[in-house]
């Protein structure tokens, strides 16, 4: 174990119990997986509220970790040969979890592909265009004349969202089993709700889409990490 506290993000966000796993995040979809995942695995950590604010995520403290300036970010004192470890990027920090704690990542290397497969199709798909969906859909790019860019993502979104469909019938999990692809996965098609974008897409019509992510939050282990940090 090293003692978390010599990082420089300590000077903003202090670890209170150092021995443990330090998780720097807010609940969004991207936030939420690594929370929702130190839940499902038991590995203990401490949780620190980084706001998107400039203020937090720009702070000369949290590019000390991140120089990306996104959330989430972790340190574990408990690395790999007793080797202090830090981590961004969501999709990283999963498969890291998931190898520390030997679960949720198929359980030979063939299931391990096909996991690493579909949590790519988020990482590289269904969250950009979601996201890019949000912000023409709800946000800025809503108020343009050029109707056209939010068509592309909205368009998009329903390809996607077509593409699981096929892929959940006759399966509660994107792979069979629940794993770190399901908690990537997830957290983005929830986000629908806040981009009031359920219906424009046809979420509804859905049915295997609806069915599993109803399956998804009623997960103890979700229901916790969806509100870890709390926002307020």
């Amino acid at each position: 174990m090293t003692d978390v506290t010599a990082h420089p993000i300590n000077a903003k966000w202090p670890a209170q119990d150092p021995s443990v796993l330090q998780l720097y995040s807010f609940p969004t979809p991207n936030g939420v997986k690594a929370s929702i995942m130190l839940e499902e695995s038991g590995i203990p950590y401490e949780a620190h509220k980084v706001t998107l604010a400039d203020a937090d995520v720009k702070s000369d403290e949290f590019l000390s970790l991140n120089p990306n300036n996104k959330i989430p970010a972790i340190i574990d004192p408990n690395g790999p040969d007793g080797e202090m470890v830090t981590l961004f990027e969501s999709g990283a920090i999963l498969i890291y979890l998931a190898e520390k704690a030997g679960i949720l990542a198929g359980n030979n290397a063939t299931e391990k592909a096909e996991v690493i497969q579909w949590l790519m199709f988020q990482m590289g798909g269904l969250g950009p265009m979601l996201g890019q969906l949000g912000f023409f859909y709800k946000f800025a790019g809503s108020e343009w004349e050029d109707k056209r860019p939010q068509q592309r993502y909205i368009d998009e979104g329903k390809r996607l969202l077509a593409v699981l469909e096929k892929q959940l019938d006759g399966r509660d999990w994107v792979t069979g089993s629940y794993s770190i692809a399901d908690i990537a996965i997830a957290p983005w098609l929830r986000a629908l709700d806040f981009y009031g974008a359920k219906e424009v897409l046809g979420w509804d019509e859905h049915k295997n889409l609806v069915a599993y992510l109803d399956r998804f939050v009623e997960r103890p282990a979700v229901q916790k990490g969806l509100v870890t940090p709390p926002r307020d």
